[in-house]
Parts: C-alpha cells; sequence; structure tokens
C-alpha cells in the first residue's frame, strides 16, 4: 500500500517542527548554564561535561541560594534600619514607614573627621538645589571637594561628598558648614 503525499509530508513536517524544538530547548538549557557562575559551578576536569539534568540541579539550586540570599539581606537592611531609627526590635512598625514619618527630606548629615569632611543628603525629587551651591558653601568655607556624586532611588535623591581641609593648620569650622547648608537647603 502506497502512502500518500499528504501524509508523508506532514511526518516531515512534525520531524521539522520537533527537531526545531530540540534544538530551541539545547538552546535555552546553553544559556541557562551559561548564567550560573564558574565557582558555583562544581569543580570537574575540563573534559567532564555536566549532564543536562546536573545542569538543572546546579541552576536550580543556585536560584534557591540566590532566593536565601536576598531574604537574608532583607532582613539585614530592615535591622538596620531599625536600629538606626531606634525601633525595637520587636515593633510592628515597618522600618522604611518609620523612617518616612520620622524624618523629614531633606536629611543632612555632615561628619567631620579632621582634615576629612562627609556630607550625607538625602532630598526628595521635588526639593529643587544644586550640588554645585553644596559643593560652593564647602569650598568657601576652606575645604576642597575630592568626589560628588548622586543616586536616585525612587523619590528620593542621595548626594554624597567628600571634601578635604585645604590648609591644616586653619581648618574648616564644621558649625558655620552646617548652618549654612541648613539655610541652603531648608
Amino acid at each position: 500500500m502506497k502512502k500518500s503525499s499528504g501524509e508523508s509530508s506532514s511526518k516531515l513536517d512534525r520531524k521539522t517542527v520537533e527537531r526545531n524544538r530540540r534544538i530551541h530547548m539545547k538552546d535555552l538549557c546553553f544559556k541557562l548554564a551559561s548564567l550560573i557562575p564558574p565557582q558555583h559551578s562544581k569543580p570537574s576536569n575540563s573534559k567532564d561535561t555536566l549532564s543536562q539534568q546536573n545542569q538543572f540541579d546546579l541552576a536550580s539550586s543556585y536560584i534557591k541560594q540566590l532566593r536565601e540570599r536576598i531574604e537574608n539581606l532583607k532582613e539585614r537592611k530592615e535591622k538596620a534600619m531599625r536600629s538606626q531609627l531606634g525601633i525595637d526590635a520587636n515593633s510592628t512598625i515597618d522600618a522604611d514607614n518609620a523612617m518616612m514619618v520620622r524624618s523629614r527630606l531633606p536629611v543632612l548629615e555632615l561628619r567631620d573627621s579632621g582634615s576629612i569632611i562627609e556630607v550625607m543628603l538625602i532630598s526628595g525629587l521635588n526639593k529643587n538645589f544644586m550640588l554645585y551651591e553644596v559643593i560652593s558653601v564647602l569650598e568657601e568655607e576652606g575645604a576642597e571637594v575630592l568626589s560628588a556624586s548622586f543616586s536616585t532611588i525612587g523619590d528620593k535623591v542621595f548626594h554624597s561628598l567628600h571634601a578635604q581641609v585645604k590648609i591644616s593648620r586653619v581648618g574648616v569650622e564644621t558649625s558655620t558648614v552646617w548652618q549654612r547648608l541648613q539655610d541652603l537647603i531648608y
């Protein structure tokens, strides 16, 4: 009995579709294996290759490890925020919410470490002041700005400035710097 040409072509189509599916799956498995850092994979001889099942197991354990790390880091962040805000560790108040209630933006922190001055400034997106104004205050008071940076996270802008006293014998009067910065940002 002769097979019809339609039946033969449908078998070829199924074979082609299946072959393309296997190629696609192999490519996806290769991409998954390439995402696992070498230090996470078990040391083996360069000639030995992991089976596909072992690669899946390795990827699965790596993902679980990353999830645990994320949870651990979230807990550490929460604990650090609670201690910084003076919230009891057993309190049910969320540290993020407490921080919003307790600290009104902008927040200014000035650290004087002898010849080095650090300025940390947290402001909202709606508070308009220019970073160069803060730099000008520092320079006018006798400090040379070594680095200045900012980053935006959510609706907050974090400014960080590191300055050094220009003339160590004269120094910088940090209380004057503090007052001028207060006047500038509030």
